[in-house]
């Protein structure tokens, strides 16, 4: 499973045009089911995610993670957000293939497992929609942008 992270002052997901999901201060993470993913590597992502080290101390050093920001428990937002595209492979061409990528059922419920799961450990959680075109929209922070993979086991990647 694997995960595009980006720092954003402010992120929000429309679809036809009525917004879906924002935030503010936070994390829009694009996440990616691939063949093989289990619930364990849903969770373990996550984990990584909550635990991500990159915003700034009081000396500006990227020491605090989402769910402390300002070392005073202040608590970001997460906009999570299902993008196949992240399993493009590009190594046939210029016409990306996505077989690595979950069938659409697989990667539905490790994402809907995925958002349930942050929805229990994060207070701020909002979402996209699976299998939608969506409008993204974001101001990068930093910029910071992140990419997060786990791999099932035998698989290297992790």
């Amino acid at each position: 499973m694997q995960a595009l992270v980006q720092r954003v002052l402010r992120a929000s997901v429309t679809v036809d045009g009525a917004v879906v999901g924002e935030i503010g201060r936070g994390f829009l993470v694009l996440v990616c089911a691939e063949q093989g993913d289990t619930t364990a590597e849903a969770d373990k992502l996550l984990a990584k995610l909550l635990k991500l080290r990159v915003f700034g101390d009081a000396q500006g050093k990227m020491n605090h993670s989402i769910q402390d920001m300002d070392g005073a428990g202040t608590q970001g937002g997460l906009l999570l957000v299902s993008q196949f595209t992240l399993a493009a492979d590009l190594s046939g061409g210029n016409r990306p293939s996505f077989k690595s990528a979950a069938l659409p059922e697989d990667g539905r419920m490790l994402y809907d497992h995925f958002v349930a799961q942050a929805r229990q450990a994060h207070p701020i959680v909002q979402t996209g929609q699976f299998a939608t075109d969506m409008g993204v929209e974001l101001v990068n922070d930093g910029p910071v942008t992140i990419p997060m993979r786990v791999a099932p086991p035998g698989i290297s990647g992790g």
